[in-house]
């Protein structure tokens, strides 16, 4: 009689599923602190220039993140990684933080591509992190934002993609850095980006914009006269 193989226990499925899962995210976060190491040290040590940076970011990206189990959850996170690690070495060497920005997004936008990563979400979470480095070292958040922007456009334009669409994801992440390190920021962010950018316009509404409503107007019922009951 043929003996039936016994089914893993549910538990011992669900937790090795956990630890399967935990080890991926564990590998995730290492991979990104590796990413934002590297470029932090090609850049602030004087290996390269702002001209090269997107060189060294879409190399390393594509070197980190191509045959990861998740390549979508990855791309992003190293995206956020390597632009962070950018902006904190050019702040250090006191280099062009719009430049180095701009070139960086053009990096993982392209490397984003190669691997088969979404560019729109890579886009959005890049440029957040790019505004997000930028106010915790004191530079120029709206002159970074736009930067970002605008490398967003150039690489979407190379590689033949939607530039608005793109271009859109990448304010959208602008200005949600912006409104978490300040009104004022935000404020900044969204008047520099609703403008035309990189051949785009109106790529978000400003501060405060959004569809007008017509004032309510009362309507006022005449009376009827009342009319008068004939006595019998």
């Amino acid at each position: 009689m043929a003996t039936r193989k016994r089914s893993q226990p549910r538990s011992r499925r669900s937790a090795a599923e956990h630890g399967g899962a935990a080890a991926a995210t564990t590998a995730s976060r290492n991979n990104a602190g590796n990413v934002q190491r590297v470029i932090y040290t090609a850049i602030s040590g004087g290996e390269v220039l702002s001209t090269g940076v997107l060189n060294l970011v879409k190399t390393t990206l594509v070197s980190t993140v191509a045959g990861a189990r998740d390549v979508g959850a990855e791309a992003a996170t190293t995206a956020v990684s390597a632009v962070r690690g950018a902006i904190r070495a050019a702040e250090v060497i006191g280099a062009d933080l719009g430049s180095v920005a701009k070139n960086a997004i053009k990096g993982t936008i392209e490397a984003a591509e190669q691997i088969g990563g979404e560019l729109g979400g890579v886009a959005r979470s890049a440029t957040r992190g790019a505004v997000k480095a930028t106010g915790e070292v004191g530079g120029d958040v709206a002159l970074v934002a736009r930067r970002a922007v605008e490398g967003t456009a150039e690489a979407a334009r190379t590689l033949g993609v939607d530039v608005a669409t793109i271009a859109r994801s990448a304010a959208r992440g602008a200005v949600e850095a912006a409104d978490r390190i300040g009104g004022t920021a935000g404020r900044s962010v969204r008047t520099t980006l609703g403008g035309t950018v990189a051949g785009v316009r109106s790529l978000v509404k400003p501060d405060g914009a959004g569809p007008r409503r017509r004032p309510l107007t009362r309507v006022t019922r005449r009376r009827r006269p009342a009319t008068k009951r004939r006595s019998a």
